[in-house]
C-alpha cells in the first residue's frame, strides 16, 4: 500500500531488487546441527500439484532462493529459528525448512501439522496435539520489515512481537523440556 503511484514504484522496485530487509521467527520440527546456516535452493511450484512449492537444484526448476537461518532457542523436537531472506519467494521458508527436514510446526500444507519428531509415547502426543489447537496454523511470524521511505529515502525498520499463539506454543515447549 502506498499513498501515490510513485511510491507504490519505488517500494515495489525495493522488492524487485531484493534490497528490502525481512526477518521471520519461526517453530520448526527437529533439532539443527548448526547453529546457523544459509539455505540455496531454487523455489517453484511442484510439477504435479500446482497449490504446492518444491526446493530444487539450481536452473532445473524455479527460481533463485536464498535463506539465512539462526537458531533462536532448541527444544529438542522442535527448534526456533530466526529467518533473513536475501530473496523473496512464495513459500521461501516454507519450502526451504522443509528442503532441509525442519518443516514448520503445524504447517498443514508442508506436512507439518502432524508429530515429525519425538516420541510415540500417548503424552506427548496429547502435548503436541494441544500445541496444535493453540496455533492452528503454521509456526511462521514476520518480525521485521525494513525498507527506503519512498520520499525522504530514509530507512526505516518496523518490528512486530512474536504472535500470542506462537509465543503460547513456544512457551509450552520451554516447560515441556524443562519438566522432562
Amino acid at each position: 500500500m502506498a499513498k501515490t503511484a510513485q511510491a507504490a514504484a519505488y517500494l515495489s522496485k525495493q522488492f524487485f531488487d531484493h534490497t528490502i530487509q525481512r526477518k521471520y521467527t519461526a517453530l520448526v520440527w527437529g533439532d539443527f546441527e548448526k547453529d546457523e546456516g544459509t539455505i540455496v535452493a531454487h523455489v517453484g511450484r511442484n510439477q504435479r500439484l500446482r497449490k504446492l512449492f518444491d526446493a530444487y537444484p539450481e536452473g532445473e526448476h524455479g527460481k533463485e532462493a536464498v535463506t539465512h537461518y539462526r537458531v533462536l532457542e532448541r527444544f529438542h523436537y522442535v527448534t526456533l529459528v530466526e529467518c533473513v531472506l536475501e530473496t523473496g519467494r512464495t513459500h521461501q521458508i516454507r519450502v526451504h525448512m522443509k528442503h532441509i527436514g525442519h518443516t514448520l510446526f503445524g504447517d498443514s500444507t508442508y506436512g507439518g501439522d502432524k508429530i515429525l519428531k519425538g516420541t510415540v509415547f500417548n503424552k506427548y502426543k496429547q502435548f503436541v496435539d494441544n500445541c496444535f489447537a493453540i496455533c492452528p496454523r503454521q509456526a511462521l511470524h514476520a518480525f521485521t520489515l525494513g525498507f527506503k521511505h519512498p520520499v525522504t529515502h530514509e530507512d526505516l525498520f518496523f518490528t512486530s512481537p512474536l504472535a500470542t499463539d506462537i509465543e503460547q506454543v513456544v512457551e509450552k515447549w520451554r516447560n515441556y523440556i524443562k519438566n522432562r
